[in-house]
């Protein structure tokens, strides 16, 4: 038999996952219900995705003394950016194909409705801040690739290597068992066939596909030197290209709101790819006079349904934060026509906070596995995680399909 690709999540992975990801979870459990407010609420606030729950506190304390709203969601987000071990955005983020870090990220200040953004950066850690730079020092809105890192250099952003020792090696377990031409030759002692061209003949019935593919990658792994309580971690993100990304939206006791959002983009991402992050209206929007969403997930599909800008106009016509991700979502169905069959292989989070103080976190699965929903993070007084509402039940897979051997 061959698994599918739930199959495996459930059984080969999820197991050994339990281990390796125990450090990377939250002390805090996720509230049970959903992850919104109808009505107005508390002010001060801040909503974030659920990798920003640790850097709230200092945030909220900064935006409660009167700090700009803007200036406290971005230090809900610098600190995923600065932390190695995230490997979703910033210092550490997953590279892509060649090897290499490449950042996005974008910023909308509400009470002065400005923004600036920046795409594909390379080298330069806290692209969140870059985009503020954007914003504050140029005529401009967006910048991207060199032009950028140029431009962050000489407003005295650093230069620095931006993949860590970990991130190397994953790239390598990926480059290893998921290319024709890294890993030993075929002059080599060392050589074995790749992932997917095991003779089905050659396989006892006993064993089956994935069994032997979890082996051989353990072995690579193992060569490379990934440590063993990390190996099924890294060997998921090899399978299962993870879509890291946080946003963080804030508002004051005035009524002044503000967004950001900055991601490392899909793992293994053909370089020059730009997701939604940066983009105005699809990764991040806010408008003082209504509200701010922004998103985490497939970018492409974000991109196509311009998802945070659609929200925030759905508000200002008069739907709940709640209706609007809502409506979001649907549209992202719709441009599928509904196939559920491929449907699974999307996933969307948006991130809702409207100007009186009302918010939801809305999604269109549960989550990415089961044991792992996903999860709004707010602070209004009081830090909590909360499950998002989804359109779906159940879980995503990851995109592209298992392939077949």
């Amino acid at each position: 038999m061959s698994f599918s690709r739930r199959d495996f999540l459930t059984t080969a992975v999820v197991g050994s996952l339990s281990v390796g990801l125990r450090g990377q979870q939250s002390d805090q459990q996720p509230q049970k219900g959903a992850g919104l407010r109808t009505t107005a609420g508390k002010l001060p606030i801040i909503i974030c995705a659920h990798n920003g729950y640790a850097y709230l506190d200092d945030a909220y304390a900064f935006l409660k003394n009167g700090g700009d709203t803007l200036d406290a969601a971005l230090r809900v987000v610098k600190g995923p950016e600065d932390d190695p071990n995230d490997t979703s955005v910033g210092l550490g983020g997953l590279p892509n194909e060649e090897g290499v870090v490449e950042l996005d990220a974008c910023c909308m200040h509400g009470p002065t409705r400005r923004a600036g953004s920046v795409g594909g950066v390379r080298n330069i850690k806290n692209v969140s801040l870059a985009s503020k730079a954007v914003m504050e020092h140029t005529g401009h809105v967006m910048l991207v690739g060199e032009g950028a890192e140029r431009f962050a250099v000489a407003e005295g952003f650093p230069r620095e290597n931006l993949l860590t020792d970990s991130t190397r090696k994953i790239w390598l377990l990926w480059k290893e068992t998921h290319s024709d031409w890294w890993g030993p030759g075929l002059d080599s002692p060392d050589w074995k066939r790749h992932l997917g061209q095991e003779p089905r003949a050659k396989l006892s019935q006993d064993e089956d596909e994935w069994q032997v593919r979890m082996q051989r990658m353990e072995e690579v792994a193992a060569r490379i030197g990934i440590p063993p309580e990390e190996r099924m971690v890294a060997i998921r993100k090899v399978i299962f290209p993870p879509t890291g990304t946080i946003h963080c939206s804030a508002l004051n006791e005035k009524g002044e709101i503000s967004g950001c959002t900055t991601t490392s983009g899909l793992a293994w991402k053909l370089p020059g790819r730009v997701g939604d992050s940066p983009i105005i209206g699809a990764g991040c929007y806010t408008d003082q006079d209504v509200g701010s969403a922004g998103a985490t997930g497939n970018g492409e599909e974000n991109i196509k349904v311009a998802g945070a800008h659609t929200i925030v106009e759905n508000m200002r016509h008069g739907m709940s934060p709640l209706d609007a991700g809502m409506d979001a979502l649907k549209r992202i169905v719709r441009n599928y026509n509904g196939d559920k069959e491929r449907m699974q292989y999307v996933d969307m989070t948006y991130y809702i906070l409207r100007k009186d103080g009302a918010y939801a976190g809305v999604s269109l699965w549960e989550g990415y596995e089961a044991g792992h929903p996903h999860q709004i993070a707010v602070h209004d007084g009081v830090k909590r995680a909360q499950q998002t509402v989804s359109l779906f039940q159940g879980y995503s897979n990851s995109w592209p399909p298992t392939p077949k051997g």
